[in-house]
């Protein structure tokens, strides 16, 4: 019995080392995925993939990746890889469904417990820009990075996508369309090191084995128009979308029904909310310093003040530069004041030209265009800068400023800080509060006052080159200092109605041309027919699917 135990257990033995390895399991965390996309001045893509493999523990080496492209129309002698910087082959062997390419790891297999980084550039794939569904003069594009079987990938993925798009487009004339869930609403914006503007999403706890949908609409000028793919007259995929729109609540009536309700409003909220954000896609690219020299006005926009705010602000430079006076409040009268002093701001120059239109409407389209024109000359100042930083630096400045005039104690020193440093002090968030706890006392009126408030006469015994001290009411000498806190508050919300009217019509209007709402991901098409790969289903048109190893 011992001996038929004993010969028993060595054929088991012997029949263990003869396991086929397709009978042995992938299992590998895909740590960072980063994938540059291209879109070039022909219509045509290039992409540039590097995957972070680890591969686990007990499982089989990782000694193939399966990489899935758009469509077929990529030319094989521009695509090259390697893994960890070694040189490695590629052949048509892929094991998905649709179009692929096989990165062969060869004696580079990533063993378990190991790390690699698996590099695949495909220099060139055409018919992959589509017409822009909503705008007839935009072309469309979209891509979805490959993603991986879900019974082979544990853990999350650092994911970071970067469209470089086409050569010559300008910043405020992309789009970029919805991201997707897990992602940013906007992109991270600035230029590659050929000048390209660029749109980046990352989320770091992304799932390797996800779709994600990535696009961008730009004017159809910058590529040739045989570039762009035409839709067949009948689009079965989207009649069945379309299709399954409409069944789909019905199956899942309980969950619908909640959103039904609740998604609504939500997105109302956030429409609204970010029709108010004027300023246009970060064009900066974060570690390149901070951007000085900005005045009080281009820091408002970049700390993203309200524009009624903003117009103030232009209103009280121009006053303090003796370039024009408030002839009265009701109706609104502005009049610049011959001639102009010099070094005027352009948007100073725009401002009293404005001003010159006694037409309510006209003047509010004039000024509207000069904050759009604002808006686009600062994002231009930005370019290259560290967003952040910058933002940081000014705020101290802010703070600064605040911190001169409250820690004088005498009136005429502190009134003469709070001249210097007016426009400054108006970039704290807090300033309508904080110049009300400033000034409580009596104090010294700024020479520029009798041109802001057209009401002022001063006192017949004062000589009218100094500054009267504003005592109590009841002197006729001034204002208290409440009361002169007050009108310098309130100052901001009544000009600014009068001026341009409704605040958040004019935001929105300004908001249309600077910073227009991103598009959908679903317009326009993706580049090239669809695919699966290891039972992962593509759901749009150009999905792009991949298996490290899986199937072999």
């Amino acid at each position: 019995m011992k001996k038929y135990l004993s010969f028993l257990l060595a054929l088991l033995l012997l029949a263990g080392t003869f396991i086929p390895v397709s009978a042995l399991s992938y299992s590998f965390s895909l740590d960072k995925m980063i994938v540059d996309v291209y879109w070039n001045a022909d219509g045509s893509m290039a992409l540039d993939y590097f995957f972070t493999f680890t591969n686990q523990a007990g499982a089989s080496p990782i000694d193939f990746v399966d990489v899935g492209l758009p469509n077929s129309n990529y030319i094989w002698t521009s695509i090259n890889a390697s893994v960890n910087g070694e040189s490695v082959s590629v052949s048509t062997d892929y094991q998905g469904d649709g179009t692929g390419v096989a990165v062969e790891l060869g004696s580079r297999a990533i063993q378990p417990g190991q790390t690699g980084v698996v590099r695949l550039f495909v220099g060139r794939i055409e018919r992959v820009v589509y017409n822009d569904d909503d705008d007839e003069a935009y072309a469309s594009a979209v891509f979805t990075p490959t993603w991986f079987g879900s019974q082979y990938v544990v853990g999350s993925t650092d994911t970071t996508v970067t469209y470089h798009l086409p050569p010559g487009v300008q910043p405020e004339e992309p789009r970029w369309h919805s991201a997707p869930s897990g992602f940013p609403s906007e992109p991270q914006t600035g230029f590659d090191d050929e000048g390209r503007i660029t749109y980046t999403w990352n989320n770091a706890n992304a799932s390797g084995s996800s779709q994600y949908k990535f696009g961008a609409s730009f004017p159809k000028t910058y590529i040739p128009e045989t570039a762009i793919v035409t839709a067949p007259a009948f689009d079965f995929e989207a009649f069945f979308s379309s299709i399954m729109a409409v069944i789909a609540p019905v199956l899942c009536f309980g969950v619908v029904g909640f959103f039904t309700f609740i998604a609504p409003i939500l997105a109302m909220i956030n429409e609204r909310k970010r029709k108010l954000q004027y300023l246009p896609p970060r064009i900066a690219i974060e570690g390149h310093g901070i951007k000085r020299g900005l005045t009080a006005v281009e820091a408002a926009l970049l700390l993203e003040q309200p524009l009624d705010k903003v117009m103030t602000m232009i209103l009280f430079g121009v006053i303090k530069k003796n370039a024009a006076k408030v002839i009265s409040r009701d109706p609104l009268k502005v009049e610049s004041i011959e001639p102009l002093p010099d070094k005027l701001h352009e948007y100073e120059k725009k401002f009293l030209t404005a001003f010159k239109e006694t037409k309510a409407q006209s003047r509010q389209k004039m000024l509207q265009t000069m904050m759009v024109d604002l808006v686009k000359s600062t994002s231009e100042k930005l370019r290259g800068f560290s967003r952040k930083e910058t933002i940081t630096y000014y705020k101290s400045i802010t703070e600064k400023a605040w911190a001169m005039v409250e820690a004088e104690n005498t009136p005429e020193v502190k009134s003469e800080k709070y001249e210097e440093a007016l426009e400054w002090t108006m970039l704290d968030k807090d300033y309508d509060d904080r110049t009300r706890r400033t000034f409580t006392g009596p104090v010294i009126l700024p020479r520029w006052w009798g041109n802001y408030n057209p009401t002022y006469r001063p006192a017949t015994s004062v000589p009218a080159s100094s500054m009267p001290i504003a005592a109590p009411a009841s002197s006729g000498s001034g204002l208290p200092g409440a009361d002169f806190a007050a009108q310098m508050v309130t100052g901001v919300q009544t000009f600014s109605q009068k001026a341009i009217g409704n605040v958040q019509s004019f935001t929105e209007s300004v908001t249309k041309t600077t910073n227009p709402p991103p598009k959908p991901s679903s317009s326009g098409r993706s580049g090239g027919s669809g695919g699966r790969s290891c039972a992962c289903a593509c759901a749009c048109a150009g999905c792009a699917c991949a298996c490290a190893g899986g199937g072999r």
